[in-house]
């Protein structure tokens, strides 16, 4: 179990990542793909927390039907496995963890589908925040934004607590185009990107006082889990009772004592095909991974995981190819995707 005297990581890998459909799958997501590199997100997420001077071995949250993929991927990393028996969102998620942390123990909550490309500059950050949240804050990380992005939720910094770490005067929405664009003009906003650092004791408080039905839902399953080895079970009943929320709504948008340290460090969600374009194109603007053949093309994606893809003299196309499925769209409609997912699943 963790060491109060380290930081424990808190990785979430319960997202089905249907926007990266077909090679991301409801029985392998996109955490568990290659997509960046040789090593997946999920291995890269836990290399990222593996030394053990700073942090304590890893408790992973995710869903029982991906633990062959888990166990697979850890390889000889020892970490605590808690299974969900169904998706109550990252709010439930975290106190689950939360409960069976040490009171004092800082944890480090990230998602498992990330890339952060300077190491470096997220241990600096973390260690930035460390103080403040041995003191009783939550802490979030905003990163730097490098454009209008609507896709994001966004943080506006308050005043300084410390050097490189604010207040968090107020948590926005997803915005439109106009207000995007705004908030990056006027300097003081970064794009909310999903990670957390706080005492487990902080966290189930603020739960507490902020989303009790959550924490007993969340204690019950724990008190009635089943345990094999280092894998937790939570009684199905009990969290399935658990609102679903997600920790933005449930605790960070309205406790009193939340931070925010502002950094730049290759972060990315790879949230689209058009992220993914975005963190491999080449100087024509090309991204290629696979058996690919592409003969004056320009602003293009072409992933195959089988099959070749062959392209002549096109322009800002996406194209995936995964098993007996083919994806093609127009470059920057990527998040339409969701809308072949949906009509799938409505084929008879």
């Amino acid at each position: 179990m963790p060491n109060d005297r380290l930081i424990t990581p808190v990785i979430l890998s319960g997202g089905s990542g249907t926007r990266l459909w077909p090679m991301s799958l409801p029985e392998r997501p996109k955490q568990f793909l290659p997509l960046t590199s040789e090593a997946t997100m999920f291995e890269a997420t836990v290399a990222r927390c593996g030394d053990r001077t700073r942090f304590a071995e890893p408790m992973v949250v995710a869903s029982a039907r991906h633990v062959d993929l888990i166990e697979t991927q850890l390889g000889p990393c020892p970490a605590t496995l808690i299974l969900e028996p169904v998706a109550r969102n990252t709010a439930p998620a975290i106190a689950l963890a939360a409960l069976l942390a040490p009171p004092e123990a800082p944890l480090l909550v990230m998602p498992s589908d990330h890339v952060i490309a300077d190491q470096a500059a997220f241990d600096a950050a973390v260690d930035t925040a460390l103080p403040f949240v041995r003191d009783g804050w939550l802490a979030t990380f905003g990163i730097a934004p490098d454009g209008p992005e609507t896709g994001y939720g966004y943080i506006k910094i308050g005043d300084a607590l410390g050097t490189g770490i604010n207040r968090v005067e107020r948590f926005v929405e997803k915005p439109n185009r106009e207000r995007a664009e705004a908030m990056i003009a006027s300097g003081d906003h970064v794009w909310n990107g999903g990670i957390f650092l706080f005492c487990a004791d902080a966290y189930l408080r603020a739960l507490a006082s902020f989303a009790p039905a959550m924490l007993d839902a969340a204690r019950a399953s724990i008190a009635g889990a089943r345990r094999d080895g280092r894998h937790i079970y939570p009684d199905a009943a009990s969290f399935a009772a658990s609102p679903s929320d997600s920790i933005d709504y449930a605790v960070m948008e309205r406790a009193e004592r939340v931070a925010v340290v502002p950094v730049a460090m290759g972060w990315s969600d790879v949230g689209s095909w058009d992220a993914l374009h975005t963190l491999g194109k080449d100087a024509k603007g090309d991204a290629h991974h696979g058996e690919v053949i592409a003969i004056d093309t320009s602003h293009c994606l072409f992933k195959s995981d089988g099959i070749r893809i062959s392209a002549v003299g096109v322009s800002d196309l996406i194209v995936v190819a995964s098993g007996n499925d083919v994806l093609i769209l127009p470059r920057g409609q990527s998040q339409d995707v969701k809308r072949i997912v949906e009509a799938l699943k409505n084929r008879p």
